[in-house]
């Protein structure tokens, strides 16, 4: 054998063993039965079975050798004194794959693949080294598969077999990375620049899977399809209940006041629940004694207004007349029996927490069923008073939105930072405008203005009844220049403009909805963030609870019922209120005595009375 060909083989033997060194696996890092058999290929998978992502510590290791490896030869390729040497000088033989044995050890066999775990196998990519430098390896980089027969074909380079994860190699090897790496379907493990696994997985059958933001925006999605859904069957039952009756309208509002008072004192209740979360010591009376206010409340207010509107059927039966003649006494001494209640179910060690739960209970039926009673005393003064005033709270607050999405800019108020002032102004000005086209509009029903005395009426009703004076049309004399002016610039003589005081009302009622009312949002927004949670409840799927969709209306009630009994109200002597003081405050004896009166001078009137 000449010498040349003796310094190629040695050159060949040192790097065999260099990348044997190399791409060993140490025991410590892997165990033993991972590597594969020798001159056995990894059997071909599935392109749909993905299998169990390598160790990270293995595939470190097998990146950093590909780079040792690539500058390794690199050094010597530039250090090589054969560079110039002829492609045409026949290959030598490859030494064997194995190191020489040493005494200590067993040499290891000879191995194709390098064993990352048991499912999942990485090669280090194949590394083009120069022929001018380098002997040929036979169409392998490293001398894995040489050939002791110089004719024989070259057999393929073993194609790498990856995990389902993107191997990104340093810059160095990436440039090496044969075509056929890339071409087996699946993605490789991706490396950080520190050498380290990404966390970052490529899908590989071309279907991305949701990310967080997809799944983001189909909840919003959803929630947008529930809270339309709902709306429309929100309207639907209201407009119901409007065709039903006054019966109907009082219903509602009560329905409405009870989960407004179910959410608002669950809140103590959660408030409770975060201080002490052991119930062995709870006070088993309390939900008891705050639905027995509730009721109590309840039956003090609607039986103060069913006994004022309906005196004429209340005083008339001899039933009811107990209840009505005593109706405070039986209301107090019912409130005295809960307090008593109260007292004697007061606890050592839950004496703050009781006292707290009896104050804020006290304070929700101020607010909500105190809120709720004046909302039916309008409803039953003429369902005007209660459709219009709700329907321009609804209007302030859907405008406020409109124009808040379209030229909003300047917050408006910290507690609610989606509010603006652009919105607030233009809901102002659109409020107006509603206000006086649709109030003007229901005040020519009767079914609408008319106060009730009959419980059983409905829309289909011939109801008739002396308006209010405010739903009287009435003119306005034009001032003389005006009228002048305005004849030229129109057809016709106008000398005056035709309106209602019901018209001038409107605009005090738009302005309270619209200036005023939001703020009882304000104060629910605040009340939320107090307790950190973003609504009372669940009562309304889309919407949240009931109190988020009454807390304007509240405050939109009550002033409507001060303003209507202060400046609007006639007040008239009714058969019902002189029924009232005769069955009050007159004797038996008095009561006849009236009667036969009262039947003598009908028929001096020419009336012939019958008793």
């Amino acid at each position: 054998m000449s010498r040349p060909q003796l310094a190629a083989q040695s050159r060949s033997s040192v790097a065999s063993r260099t990348a044997f060194d190399l791409l060993t696996v140490e025991s410590a890092d892997e165990s033993e039965d991972e590597q594969l058999p020798e001159q056995e290929e990894a059997p071909p998978q599935p392109a749909n079975d993905e299998p169990p992502k390598p160790s990270k510590a293995a595939l470190k290791k097998a990146a950093k050798a590909a780079a040792r490896l690539e500058k390794q030869q690199r050094k010597r390729a530039s250090l090589s004194p054969d560079s110039g040497a002829s492609p045409a000088t026949p290959a030598p033989r490859a030494l064997p794959l194995t190191p020489p044995p040493e005494p200590a050890s067993e040499p290891p066999k000879p191995v194709e693949h390098i064993s990352l775990d048991q499912s999942a196998y990485v090669v280090v990519p194949s590394v083009v080294v120069d022929s001018a430098s380098h002997a040929p390896t036979n169409g392998n980089a490293l001398g894995l598969e040489a050939k002791p027969e110089p004719a024989a074909p070259p057999p393929e380079p073993v194609q790498d077999v990856y995990p389902s994860t993107q191997l990104d190699l340093p810059s160095a090897a990436e440039e090496s990375v044969p075509p056929s790496v890339l071409s087996s379907g699946r993605s490789s493990p991706q490396f950080d620049d520190k050498g380290g696994l990404s966390t970052v997985d490529k899908p590989t059958n071309g279907h991305a899977p949701p990310t967080e933001q997809d799944n983001e925006k189909s909840k919003k999605r959803q929630n947008i399809l529930t809270r339309t859904l709902w709306t429309f069957i929100m309207i639907g039952g209201f407009l119901w209940c409007l065709l039903m009756g006054h019966a109907y309208m009082v219903l509602l509002v009560m329905l409405c006041q009870t989960l407004v008072y179910r959410e608002v004192t669950r809140l103590f209740t959660l408030m409770d629940s975060k201080k002490a979360p052991q119930d062995s010591g709870r006070d088993p009376w309390s939900k008891t004694l705050n639905w027995y206010f509730f009721a109590v409340t309840n039956y003090f207010l609607y039986g103060e207004s069913i006994i004022y509107y309906f005196k004429h059927v209340v005083f008339a039966d001899a039933n009811l007349l107990p209840f009505a003649t005593n109706h405070r006494i039986i209301s107090f001494t019912l409130y005295t029996i809960g307090f008593m209640g109260f007292v004697m179910s007061l606890k050592k060690g839950y004496l703050k927490q009781q006292f707290g739960l009896f104050c804020w209970v006290h304070m929700s039926l101020l607010l909500i069923v105190v809120s709720s009673h004046f909302i039916m005393n309008n409803i039953l003064e003429g369902l005007i008073w209660f459709w219009v005033p709700a329907s321009l709270v609804i209007c302030n607050d859907v405008f406020a939105y409109i124009w808040g999405i379209t030229i909003g800019h300047t917050p408006l108020i910290k507690l609610s930072p989606k509010k603006t002032v652009e919105g607030f102004v233009g809901a102002f000005l659109s409020t107006i405008v509603f206000a006086i086209l649709w109030g003007t509009y229901f005040s020519q029903f009767n079914y609408m203005i008319c106060p009730v005395h009959n419980l059983g009426v409905n829309a289909w009703s011939n109801m008739e009844c002396v308006p209010n004076p405010v739903f009287v049309w009435r003119e306005w004399t034009i001032w003389k220049p005006v009228a002048v002016f305005l004849s030229t610039l129109l057809p016709g003589e106008i000398k005056t403009i035709p309106y209602t005081p019901y018209q001038i009302h409107l605009l005090f009622m738009a302005c309270f909805a619209s200036l005023v009312a939001p703020f009882g949002g304000f104060f629910a927004s605040g009340f939320k963030r107090a307790f950190n949670i973003k609504d009372f409840g669940h009562s309304i799927p889309g919407h949240g609870g009931m109190t988020d969709r009454m807390d304007c209306q509240f405050l939109m009630g009550v002033f409507t019922y001060v303003y209507y009994s202060s400046l609007i109200r006639e007040h008239h002597v009714t058969v019902g209120s002189v029924l009232q003081t005769i069955v009050s405050g007159l004797t038996i004896d008095e009561q006849l005595e009236l009667i036969g009166d009262l039947t003598r001078y009908l028929e001096r009137q020419g009336i012939s009375v019958r008793i």
